[in-house]
């Protein structure tokens, strides 16, 4: 799972610098457990579908995280 959070953080944040990528996996790891563990093993995209599928139930941070990133 640390992997593929890891792998979103990645994907949410791949302009961003390094030390910017940490507070996106921080932001959406729970939601990401929360919401969308029934899609994690199908990639990243499915997980970043799931998440805007879920966008109203997302925290605050992770869905900031997403619209900093475009999403």
């Amino acid at each position: 799972m640390t992997r593929f959070l890891f792998t979103v953080s990645l994907l949410l944040c791949a302009s961003a610098a390094s030390a910017q990528q940490q507070p996106g996996h921080d932001a959406c790891a729970r939601d990401v457990s929360r919401h969308c563990r029934a899609v994690m093993n199908n990639g990243d995209g499915a997980v970043l579908v799931c998440l805007k599928q879920n966008r109203s139930r997302l925290s605050k941070a992770c869905d900031k995280v997403l619209t900093d990133h475009g999403q």
